[in-house]
């Protein structure tokens, strides 16, 4: 069950999934998260114009627990945020 406040609440599973395929893509390792070269990498392919000195600060805008990676649930609120337009 979803709660109402996750960022899953107002998608469909086609969407949900669809994300996630996307979260996979980016999560080269296959760990479940998405570290800061990984976040790198994915800023690299989907917004080639972003500055270098904006990365760590947009890994840690999403990063929410500060524990040094994007979980699947922190990569797809910022999916669905309009800041990010490539």
């Amino acid at each position: 069950m979803t709660d109402a406040k996750s960022p899953e609440a107002n998608l469909s599973a086609d969407k949900i999934a669809e994300i996630r395929k996307e979260f996979e893509y980016f999560d080269r390792d296959n760990n479940g998260q998405i570290d800061l070269p990984e976040f790198i990498e994915m800023l690299t392919i989907l917004s080639p114009k972003t500055k270098a000195n904006h990365v760590q600060e947009g890994f840690n805008m999403i990063d929410d627990n500060s524990d040094g990676y994007i979980d699947f649930e922190e990569f797809l609120e910022w999916w669905q945020e309009a800041w990010w337009e490539y």
